[in-house]
């Protein structure tokens, strides 16, 4: 997910703009934006593909349910013209261009408006894996986030991303295909099934996540090092970003469920609650990690002083081995013309074997209080 070498437009240049004022706020991830138009009824399915609104907004009233696909957040005016078309309100269409969004559900009157956060995995390249070790040759990538925003009206939806990355492939597989419910419901399944796919998205990384922090584990009690801490601080992060991106899609799913401006059948609730529990899931899930990487910097620091106390406990007992043979060998080192075996013949090897017989006696000493 490279950005393209275009000047990214920062938050700081639309303080003091009038309310409504649309500017891309983000990283340009494609040089056009590109548009993918989705039809469908029960009976069949059509896509089209473009990079000009224009073809796609002259039909704008097909047989059956109409999908516009977005890609690519930096043409604002294509995205202006977008919301002409189809009446939506300049508040909605500058929060779609602004990548900072909290994700949240908003009612209006004949729409509604949905903005979530999508987390990728983005595999390194093969020099990035040998510089930043661990998480990439375990984990395969960096977590990243998309927003995702669309909006849904009776007969029609339309959904804005920033990359291109064919985030909802799968349920265009399944509107072409038929497979599902997809084709008999309405625009609200849609959404529902939209919902449940960046639900989905989040348990695949979390499973991947979750795997990581079993191998960070282990790695922490058997091998402590500065890059495990470099690690657990890359964790702390990583899991802050998801939980910032996962807790208010609760809010989100409930505000749905609970939409009383018709856009939401019936029939569509037992979905909205299963998906409701799934997020459930995942906050779970994400909080679970959050313990366990806090966890982790104890182990780390509770594994480094263990080592330490080892290394200190070899040093200890060495300088301890050599305090009373030190004693000795500096009592009969000094320089007296007249002490007791000096010029004894068998001096030195008494001397050696005092020094003998004291280590092997604190030898001795130590096996009995279990320090060796």
């Amino acid at each position: 997910m490279n950005t393209l070498e275009k000047p990214k437009v920062h938050y700081a240049k639309k303080i003091g703009a009038p309310p409504g004022t649309l500017r891309h706020i983000g990283d340009v991830y494609l040089e056009k934006t590109k548009l993918r138009r989705t039809v469908y009824t029960a009976d069949s399915a059509d896509i089209q593909e473009t990079e000009q609104v224009q073809p796609l907004l002259m039909d704008a009233s097909p047989t059956g349910i109409c999908w516009i696909e977005v890609n690519g957040l930096h043409d604002v005016e294509t995205i202006e013209k977008i919301g002409r078309h189809f009446s939506i309100h300049p508040l909605v269409l500058e929060d779609i261009l602004d990548t900072t969004q909290r994700p949240k559900f908003e009612e209006f009157d004949g729409y509604l408006f949905f903005v979530l956060r999508v987390p990728r995995l983005i595999k390194p390249s093969a020099g990035a894996k040998k510089q930043t070790g661990y998480f990439h040759d375990q984990i395969k990538g960096n977590i990243v986030f998309e927003q995702i925003s669309w909006v849904a009206g009776k007969d029609w939806l339309i959904s804005f991303g920033e990359t291109g990355q064919d985030v909802f492939e799968s349920v265009r597989e399944r509107i072409l295909t038929g497979k599902g419910r997809i084709r008999l419901q309405s625009t609200d399944y849609l959404c529902y099934s939209l919902l449940d796919l960046i639900v989905d998205q989040f348990f695949s990384v979390l499973d991947d996540l979750g795997d990581a922090l079993n191998y960070l584990d282990e790695a922490l009690v058997l091998h402590p090092g500065p890059q495990q801490m470099k690690q657990i601080h890359f964790f702390k992060r990583q899991l802050l970003y998801l939980h910032k991106a996962v807790w208010p899609v609760r809010e989100l799913i409930g505000a749905f469920e609970r939409c009383e401006s018709g856009l939401c059948n019936s029939a569509t609730r037992p979905y909205l609650r299963d998906s409701y529990d799934h997020i459930i899931q995942v906050i779970d899930m994400v909080e679970t990690y959050r313990d366990l990487v806090a966890g982790m910097l104890d182990i780390y620091l509770s594994s480094i002083s263990y080592r330490l106390n080892e290394v200190m406990k070899v040093l200890t007992i060495i300088s301890t081995f050599f305090i009373p043979l030190t004693f000795i060998a500096g009592v009969y080192g000094m320089n007296f013309e007249s002490m007791p075996g000096l010029r004894w013949e068998y001096g030195f090897y008494a001397v050696a074997s005092l020094m003998l017989a004291v280590a092997l006696i604190m030898i001795k000493f130590f096996r009995i209080k279990k320090w060796l």
